[in-house]
């Protein structure tokens, strides 16, 4: 499958091929929710904490009398019951980390590229660097690409500082090494935007892993 290369100014400077084995599969949707889940999971901290009863300082004096008031019985200020109290079964610190075998990994991002590429959400554009952080540049190159105001996730070949720098700031703009995308990254945007470079590296590498799990 071939598709247009753009330069940073929008104008075509050839074409590239894309895998059909990476970027033309039929999506498994299963495993792109496997994924995505673990992917969320393993973004929660965890540190969640509230005290219970037996945490709180203080409720060691019985408030009245256990008979004579009419009121209900209470040993304790520090009962869950009470304003000021413990919590009963509340959140304790966890560790939410999950994980899915790599093939699996493997294809869900072969299946989200496939359905970026199927849902014409995929732009490849040459490879580029800038001198110094400008993100009036990074600007001026959604522009030429008639992107601007969408989720854009760009990928890198490689991690670059100054691209990097030049896109944190945009609204809707997530910029990424090749290398360290998630397939939920790929999910959560509208717009694919990748360097020359990243579908070189897609095309190598997840055709090798995909060899080698056959």
């Amino acid at each position: 499958m071939l598709v247009d290369v753009y330069k940073t100014d929008g104008t075509v400077s050839g074409q590239v091929e894309l895998n059909d084995t990476v970027f033309a599969i039929e999506p498994n949707h299963h495993v792109l929710y496997l994924a995505s889940k673990v992917y969320l999971a393993n973004q929660r901290q965890g540190t969640h904490k509230s005290k219970e009863r037996s945490e709180i300082r203080g409720g060691g004096k019985k408030p009245w009398r256990q008979k004579g008031r009419g009121g209900a019985r209470a040993g304790t200020t520090r009962s869950p019951l009470w304003v000021g109290g413990g919590r009963i079964f509340g959140p304790r610190p966890r560790d939410y980390r999950l994980k899915v075998p790599r093939k699996v990994a493997m294809l869900a991002k072969r299946s989200a590229l496939s359905m970026k590429v199927s849902e014409e959400r995929l732009v490849v554009v040459e490879n580029f660097n800038y001198e110094v952080p400008k993100t009036k540049n990074f600007i001026a190159l959604l522009n030429a690409l008639k992107l601007e105001g969408k989720k854009v996730l760009m990928l890198t070949a490689s991690h670059d500082e100054n691209v990097y720098k030049s896109g944190r700031n945009i609204d809707r703009v997530k910029v990424l090494s090749v290398n360290s995308v998630s397939t939920y990254d790929i999910l959560n945007s509208q717009i694919l935007l990748l360097q020359h470079g990243a579908v070189e590296y897609f095309n190598n590498t997840y055709v090798r892993e995909k060899v080698a799990a056959e």
